[in-house]
């Protein structure tokens, strides 16, 4: 468990800015205390730094996993966010999508939203700007990337992809070995 050099920092908090904008801040400096990230076999966690001390006496070897996982680093050294940090996003997200009841169970199969399953979506959204899906509960279902901007939904046709998935709820059952 190591923390993150420059170069992973940044690729990290560009991928959480294209949800959260700049309320990173949020995430690392909170009420009930400081917040770190910290890379462990090439996955980011994001835990106190209450528990990071105490996890300096296991040794690395016998270390699994600590905080909460944010995503993984792929061999191309790029970030991909996991599902895991879904209740970390949801609170802080810019831009959001709720979809109808009736698309919520193809979301959560892993397939795109497309415009006949959207019910709201927030306004000034941009072209492939990171957007957290909502049930129309508002319960956060999973993130993805807005395919079209708020001015184009209204008016593309209803088989049209609105939201490029990018990971859900779902996934708890379908990759539960590898979470």
């Amino acid at each position: 468990m190591r923390p993150l050099t420059e170069a992973e920092t940044r690729t990290v908090f560009e991928k959480l800015g294209r949800y959260i904008g700049e309320n990173i801040q949020l995430l690392v400096d909170r009420p009930d205390g400081t917040y770190c990230f910290r890379l462990h076999r090439d996955r980011v966690y994001y835990l106190s730094e209450k528990l990071l001390k105490v996890a300096a006496s296991v040794p690395r070897e016998s270390l699994t996993a600590l905080g909460t996982c944010f995503g993984k680093f792929t061999k191309t050294q790029k970030f991909r966010l996991s599902v895991t940090a879904l209740d970390f996003l949801a609170p802080y997200a810019k831009f959001k999508v709720w979809v109808k009841p009736g698309s919520e169970q193809s979301f959560l199969y892993g397939n795109h939203v497309l415009k006949s399953g959207l019910g709201r979506i927030t306004e000034n959204t941009a072209q492939y700007q990171g957007v957290v899906v909502y049930s129309m509960a508002d319960i956060p279902l999973g993130f993805g990337v807005a395919a079209k901007s708020t001015q184009e939904c209204r008016k593309v046709d209803p088989m049209a992809i609105v939201v490029f998935h990018q990971a859900d709820v779902g996934e708890y059952v379908r990759n539960e070995d590898t979470l």
